[in-house]
């Protein structure tokens, strides 16, 4: 999979945190399964706050009245923030300010530096975006993630944008982005976004983040057709639809919200990667036309039958904890003949808990040739 950002943001990403999976009694804090690069599949750039997911598939769907606003006055920035970039050079191309409690943009005196290509406000407090438009003909990253943002303004000028991080803010509509035709990674992570809107003049994009918002339907990304990586986990959405000409999509990402079936992705005969844990799902049928499919994600749903991956002859890894699987017999039957299948978690299931000693033997005898069982390596002989 690949990385969410440059390097500065792997600190605080779990799609970068661990490398491997983990050998006996290994796994993280939380129990989690992880994939063969460290990630969990949760959002994929997370905070230093527990972000909740639903443990059961069933489970009631919370209301917007029980989402907290998080609306209170923002803490006091500290004196003379302009103070923080006097030793720097003027030909400094990096700008990097993280946890500083900055709270006035213009104090920087940014208009100083005016080669810089990459600007990082993260973890400050952070109101108003104001970037002098000196550096418009230079800057091609700006990452202000968790800050104090309501409004996305200020970003007029700078056309030669690549990247914008705009995660953990206060957002709640997309705008004002619509002319950064260069663009190509866009993260709206934690935010209190709606509707996908005002981004069909990005159609450079080649990947876009918008979990953990409120986004209720796939909407308005038909121009983006070079789209290779959508996430949108964490949201209310209830069916998989307007994604017909995303024909480049290899990762789709859309965990933790209200569906009932798949659907929608037959013209997607390029996805590679599809997390769909957390949901409503019964049934694996809607994947016959994803024959590319090397990664599937289906854990925590109601799922008790594997039939439906009949054509997914490149599988190397299988997530199913937590589902309802019960028979030995179906995940040989069913699996069996992936050849390139090297990692299948069943943890939690009706099979592993009736059973437990003798789990991992029986997943060895279905499936003879898997390299690793949930977080843990098997054991060539």
């Amino acid at each position: 999979m690949a990385e969410p950002n440059a390097a500065p943001h792997n600190e605080l990403n779990p799609a970068t945190t661990g490398s491997t999976a983990t050998h006996d009694g290994d796994k993280d804090e939380h129990n989690r399964p992880r994939d063969s690069k460290g990630w969990d599949g949760k959002l994929r750039v997370e905070k230093n706050v527990v972000v909740k997911y639903p443990t059961e598939p069933n489970a009631a769907p919370q209301s917007d009245a029980e989402e907290s606003e998080d609306e209170g006055p923002p803490p006091d920035e500290i004196q003379a923030d302009e103070d923080l970039l006097d030793g720097v050079s003027d030909n400094e191309d990096e700008i990097e300010l993280v946890h500083c409690k900055i709270g006035d943009m213009s104090k920087l005196r940014l208009e100083r530096f005016k080669q810089m290509k990459r600007l990082c406000l993260r973890q400050n407090r952070i109101q108003i975006i104001y970037i002098p438009t000196d550096a418009s003909a230079t800057l091609t990253e700006i990452d202000l993630y968790d800050n104090l943002i309501s409004h996305v303004k200020g970003f007029d000028a700078f056309t030669e944008l690549t990247s914008l991080d705009l995660s953990f803010n206060k957002i709640k509509h997309i705008k004002r982005l619509n002319h950064l035709n260069k663009l190509k990674d866009l993260y709206f992570v934690q935010n209190k976004i709606s509707t996908i809107e005002n981004l069909d003049g990005l159609t450079n994009l080649r990947q876009i983040e918008l979990g953990a918002n409120r986004v209720r339907e796939i909407q308005n990304l038909e121009t983006l057709t070079g789209l290779e990586e959508l996430w949108l986990g964490k949201n209310k959405i209830t069916e998989i639809k307007g994604l017909d000409t995303l024909t480049n999509l290899k990762i789709l990402s859309i965990q933790s919200n209200r569906l009932r079936s798949i659907s929608g992705l037959d013209k997607l005969v390029n996805l590679e990667e599809l997390h769909i844990s957390h949901n409503m799902l019964t049934s694996l049928e809607g994947l016959e036309h994803n024959t590319n499919l090397q990664v599937i994600d289906i854990s925590s749903n109601p799922i008790e039958h594997l039939s439906g991956l009949e054509n997914l002859t490149h599988l190397t890894e299988f997530w199913a904890s937590y589902c309802r699987i019960s028979s030995f017999a179906e995940v040989e039957k069913e699996l069996k003949d992936k050849e390139e299948l090297e990692t299948v978690y069943f943890e939690g299931n009706p099979l592993q808990l009736a059973q437990p000693a003798l789990y991992r033997n029986k997943v060895r005898l279905a499936l003879p040739n898997i390299k690793q069982i949930d977080a843990t390596y098997v054991k060539q002989v």
